[in-house]
């Protein structure tokens, strides 16, 4: 009892001090579906999902996107009878980095992080096929943001199970 009971003061010390949470890794992270055979897919369709906010960002996110798939051998269509689904989700958020020296008033540093993250997804059971999420320590600066999602998308592509032909 006495043991089980200092291992739960331990996990929850750990917890409390950042020791089992981790900072958020920044960079791309990819889930593939273990059982699907991608090489059969030649055909995509934009699904409705949580757009930007700004038209502009919205367009260059289809835009990159589009490129990587069509640079995958995939056709878009509007069609009900694609072969997958694509959707985008964009989150901003502050991170505080929490490990700083703060400053005179007792701020700790703070930057801003943009997360993208895309799916593809089966068409009548809206199962995910394969996801990718990327996590940029940058903000939305406009003269910036266009190279950054192309750099990011054609990151979150690397990883898609059917390459592009040579």
């Amino acid at each position: 009892m006495r043991r089980s009971l200092a291992a739960g003061l331990l996990v929850l010390l750990a917890a409390a001090t950042g020791g089992g949470a981790q900072m958020p890794k920044y960079g791309v992270i990819t889930k593939v579906d273990e059982h699907t055979d991608f090489s059969k897919f030649k055909t995509y369709a934009w699904e409705e999902g949580w757009l930007a906010y700004d038209r502009d960002l919205h367009a260059q996110i289809v835009a990159a996107v589009d490129k990587e798939m069509t640079a995958r051998g995939f056709t878009k269509t509007t069609a009900e009878d694609c072969d997958v689904t694509v959707v985008y989700a964009t989150l901003h958020r502050t991170d505080v980095d929490l490990k700083a020296k703060h400053s005179p008033e007792g701020f700790y540093p703070t930057y801003p992080v943009t997360t993208l993250v895309v799916l593809v997804r089966d068409p009548q059971t809206h199962k995910e096929l394969y996801r990718a999420r990327a996590d940029t320590r940058e903000g939305l600066e406009p003269e910036r943001i266009g190279d950054t999602i192309k750099t990011e998308v054609a990151r979150m592509f690397e990883d898609y199970p059917s390459r592009p032909s040579k």
